[in-house]
């Protein structure tokens, strides 16, 4: 069969996550995916640049659903007068393989989040819808300032609320519409009223800071939750008898659970469980979870009011408490492989695909814009490395 199409480029024998086989891509004048065909396929564009990729595996960018923050700025200290460092945020995601984020406000204020969003409200509207080289903010996550107090983390006791219908009103104010996820603990709510309230307004809501029980989390995800905030972390183990809010998320088929690979907020081991137990990329989506620090060297950093050192990526409290990464999100990738937990199909697809799907975007397709990565795998030393293909 013939397939005749106006295209820019043509990829050939291409790995392309959830395609069987070596594909080929044909990109458009405009920059789009127009197919994806094997490449025993017959087509007439012998005049199309050709990209042999030799079997390096092609996807879309990352999408990183938990950040706080980078290059110094936290996404919570937002304001009018240092809104220009999104601008260089989101060119430093792209240069570390990001497409787009969610900027995440952890517990502060009401005063902070209602500025903070405004701050990003103000940039979404103003970005220009043809930008390129930049990562693009897709909505805010709000994690807090729903929590319990028991699993509060590093999350500021003083400025946690009561999970009621007024106060999320209060918190989201005029800005409901630029919030994309939010994370909150179910058993806050016994009326479960919030949930389908959030979920009326397009909101997704993502279960932690958690000590529900299976059987409050499974409510909960009755009532339209369909997301867990880093597994394993500020939440119940997983227990043989009282297998907790997370038991109950695994063996969820609509709920996907996000989840860091530092090797600090979980053990490789454990993530190997999790991976096998969910299913892959079909439950579980990567993270970073990544604090102001980060795209800066180690030491030692202010948070709210409190200060934070970073050592190897990874930030703590003065009391020891873990904090977060400072490590960029496909890094979580490298590391799947680097511990040999994952195959590499299932790491790129972690980062890649299963984030969309979580938050309702799809994956690699056609009709998708081709911002697309090249990773390769070395046999030898068991190393994964990705490059931007440049358009």
């Amino acid at each position: 069969m013939t397939q005749a199409i106006q295209c820019a480029l043509k990829i050939i024998n291409a790995r392309v996550p959830t395609y069987k086989d070596l594909q080929m891509l044909l990109i458009n004048q405009q920059g789009i995916i127009e197919q994806i065909l094997p490449m025993n396929t017959s087509e007439a564009h012998s005049s199309t640049p050709l990209l042999n990729v030799a079997g390096d595996w092609i996807s879309v960018g990352g999408v990183d659903l938990q950040i706080n923050g980078a290059l110094g700025l936290a996404f919570p200290d937002l304001k009018t007068e240092n809104a220009h460092l999104l601008e260089k945020i989101t060119q430093y995601l792209w240069d570390v393989g990001v497409d787009g984020f969610l900027p995440t406000l952890v517990t502060t204020s009401v005063e902070n989040i209602q500025r903070s969003l405004a701050v990003i409200a103000n940039f979404i509207e103003k970005s220009s819808l043809g930008a390129k080289s930049s990562a693009k903010i897709l909505g805010v996550h709000l994690e807090g300032p729903f929590l319990n107090f028991q699993k509060r983390g590093a999350h500021p006791q003083e400025y946690l609320l009561p999970l009621t219908i007024e106060e999320v009103k209060r918190v989201l104010g005029d800005y409901a519409s630029f919030v994309k996820v939010i994370t909150l603990a179910p058993e806050l709510d016994p009326s479960g009223e919030v949930i389908p309230y959030l979920r009326s307004l397009g909101i997704t809501v993502s279960l932690g800071h958690s000590q529900a029980t299976a059987t409050e989390a499974q409510r909960a995800f009755e009532l339209g939750a369909t997301m867990v905030t880093h597994a394993f972390n500020a939440m119940p183990p997983l227990h043989h008898r009282q297998p907790g809010l997370l038991g109950a998320a695994i063996t969820h088929p609509n709920v996907m659970c996000g989840f860091i690979a530092d090797g600090e907020h979980v053990s490789p081991i454990m993530l190997q469980i999790l991976l096998r137990a969910s299913d892959g990329e079909k439950g579980l989506f990567l993270v970073s979870d990544a604090l102001a620090p980060l795209g800066l060297p180690d030491g030692v950093y202010p948070w709210d009011s409190r200060q934070i050192e970073v050592k190897n990526g990874t930030a703590r409290l003065p009391d020891g408490t873990l904090s977060g990464t400072t490590l960029p999100l496909l890094v979580g990738v490298e590391n799947l492989l680097k511990w040999g937990i994952c195959d590499v199909e299932s790491a790129i697809l972690l980062a890649t695909n299963a984030p969309r799907k979580a938050i309702g975007l799809p994956g690699i397709a056609p009709a998708q814009t081709a911002n697309l990565l090249r990773w390769h795998w070395d046999e030898q030393t068991k190393k994964l490395s990705w490059q931007r293909l440049s358009k």
